[in-house]
């Protein structure tokens, strides 16, 4: 009876959607396996859920399935576990002395839903203010990716780009937005497929309401081309 009991509590703190740190969490063995290795593992796990389902993995469509979705997990959609995919942010001399806040909007977010492995799909909106550093635009972009790349929950995703950023430039004054639907809540459960969830982490001069409300507004801002 306990152990059905920690069950439902563990099944109802996923369907909840709460995480419970803002690290990731990581085995202390979590790299003690090659890549290679992993993707043979995990082929062989796949090919046993297929097979479980009743599919017939001798079919051409699906004989290949397995080793397709253990390269995905391990290049692709989970990449951002290895901490040697880490983007090297190199900061630069704020030489031109900018020093109002520099927002970098619409970053396309791909991630995906820790308790169920469904896709998050949306945007992220990331701002800062220069404390005598600057990074490469890209590099926010590539932050946000990394952090993506790897089972999640929103609103740890939203801290750690901007605990990421806070590092990288040595200044608190970093603020995160992210916009975006869960597959786990627009697709099965309540399948509400309009709804979509906004995450926000300020920090230092983004704390004041005025500063907050300016990075607000820039995201508002229409992109023409």
């Amino acid at each position: 009876m306990k152990i059905e009991n920690n069950i439902d509590e563990f099944e109802a703190l996923g369907n909840d959607h709460i995480g419970t740190s803002s690290n990731t969490p990581m085995r202390s063995d979590a790299f003690k396996l090659s890549n290679d290795e992993k993707m043979d593992i995990i082929k062989d796990d796949v090919r046993h859920i297929m097979e479980t389902l009743g599919l017939d993995l001798t079919d051409d469509s699906l004989n290949g399935t397995p080793n397709r979705v253990a390269k995905m997990f391990v290049k692709e959609i989970f990449s951002g576990l290895d901490p040697s995919r880490k983007p090297k942010s190199s900061t630069f001399e704020n030489k031109y002395k900018y020093g109002e806040m520099l927002v970098e909007k619409n970053i396309t977010l791909y991630s995906t839903c820790e308790h169920h492995l469904l896709p998050i799909v949306g945007k992220a909106h990331v701002a800062y203010i220069s404390n005598g550093t600057v990074v490469g635009l890209s590099k926010m972009n590539r932050i946000v990716d990394y952090y993506a790349k790897r089972p999640q929950v929103q609103e740890r995703l939203t801290l750690q780009i901007v605990k990421e950023l806070q590092e990288v430039l040595n200044t608190k004054d970093v603020a995160c937005i992210i916009d975006a639907k869960h597959l786990c809540v627009n697709s099965r459960g309540i399948r509400d497929i309009e709804s979509s969830t906004v995450t926000a982490e300020f920090g230092g001069k983004f704390k004041d309401k005025s500063t907050r409300r300016e990075f607000l507004d820039y995201i508002k801002l229409e992109t023409k081309y």
